[in-house]
């Protein structure tokens, strides 16, 4: 059993009345974790999965949901997105039912803010899961251990399946990314041109690392720029991606509505487009280690409730840091390469106008002080 980082932060919570609200993708650990947490016979457990207990709790009032939990403490509703009025009935709980405390998980944030934001004000307290973290494992394992394995994460991956079955990997993530980016994604948005979609996210895919145009996006995919932004956001939504934005202030030069697209996990990314082949031989080595190294930056930035702005920078004439961060108006910047041995030296335009508090480059081989450290 792999220890979450967010596990300690859940069992603090477990004192008061407020629900607590899991945000994450599928297969990443969320009902692992409760089982793990929750051992005792006291605990209901419901799948919005299932059809009966959709019907059960579709009109909820208490004295229908008090009949339901009967002497149980806690009430575990996992995939809760797909109850209809799912916060109406974790509200009528939680202010009428005292001794009773839900938790509720929902593998996507866009449908379960949309049913849960306006009824749980103040109510409930919100947590995200990703899928397994550097530091994590690094935890599991020791630090040297988990370097050794580096290059089989940034081909397959975090997920916790693939983790567990590392001689099963390149199905393993195929099948996840069938499964969560199609089932969850086409059919919870009713969205009409699946392949349309699909050619969108293998786009993204091969542009991590640059900037993106959605107008050049829907060129490629066939679709207008409006439905590009539509599709981005529910990608972001769902887990599946998240941008960077450009970072400026003064100069007239600097990219002012740009933006990256990077992949939550390379595994997903790497599986979109059929892409497994060794380290050495590849041509995307930077992008994927760009995208490997910023995804676990934000893992540990959100787990350890570092707050700050994110970006990259770069200039109409090819000036660019790769990754900035803005923290109590103070900023911090670094260069990603692979190739340790490849000297950065960072623009003076940026660190004489901006004077940043930390510039450094990161590599594999120090790669440990950016994304454990706090």
């Amino acid at each position: 059993m792999i220890d979450r980082i967010i596990q300690k932060q859940l069992q603090k919570k477990l004192k008061d009345n407020k629900a607590i609200i899991i945000l994450g993708p599928r297969q990443v650990g969320k009902t692992t974790l409760l089982n793990k947490l929750f051992t005792s016979s006291d605990t209901l457990w419901l799948n919005g999965d299932d059809s009966d207990t959709r019907t059960l709790l579709e009109k909820p009032n208490a004295t229908k949901l008090k009949s339901i939990i009967g002497k149980n403490k806690y009430l575990i509703i996992d995939e809760a997105q797909r109850i209809q009025n799912i916060g109406v009935c974790i509200k009528i709980v939680t202010d009428q039912l005292k001794n009773v405390k839900v938790i509720a998980t929902g593998s996507s944030a866009l449908e379960l803010a949309n049913k849960i934001n306006e009824p749980l004000t103040g109510r409930k307290w919100e947590f995200f899961l990703y899928p397994l973290s550097f530091q994590e494992m690094v935890n599991h394992h020791g630090l040297l251990n988990e370097k050794r394995l580096l290059e089989n994460r940034m081909l397959y991956g975090y997920y916790p399946d693939v983790i567990n079955n590392p001689n099963e990997a390149k199905s393993i993530i195929k099948s996840l990314a069938d499964s969560y980016l199609y089932k969850d994604v086409l059919i919870w948005e009713n969205i009409k041109k699946p392949e349309k979609l699909e050619r969108l996210i293998q786009a993204l895919a091969f542009q991590i690392g640059s900037e993106v145009s959605y107008n050049e996006l829907g060129q490629t995919c066939g679709l207008d720029k409006e439905t590009v932004e539509k599709y981005i956001q529910i990608l972001e939504k769902a887990f599946i991606i998240f941008r960077l934005n450009s970072f400026s202030r003064n100069l007239r030069n600097e990219l002012k509505k740009s933006r990256k697209i990077y992949f939550f996990d390379n595994g997903i990314r790497n599986a979109v487009i059929n892409q497994f082949s060794p380290l050495a031989s590849r041509n995307d080595i930077g992008a994927l280690w760009e995208n490997f190294i910023i995804s676990e930056r934000f893992k540990h930035t959100h787990y350890q409730q570092i707050y700050c702005n994110r970006y990259f920078w770069r200039t109409t004439a090819q000036q660019e840091i790769d990754y900035i961060e803005e923290k109590d108006g103070a900023l911090l910047a670094w260069e990603f390469k692979w190739n340790s041995k490849k000297k950065t030296n960072f623009t003076k335009t940026f660190t004489n106008l901006y004077h940043p508090l930390e510039t450094d480059t990161i590599s594999p081989e120090n790669m440990e002080d950016f994304v454990l450290k706090i």
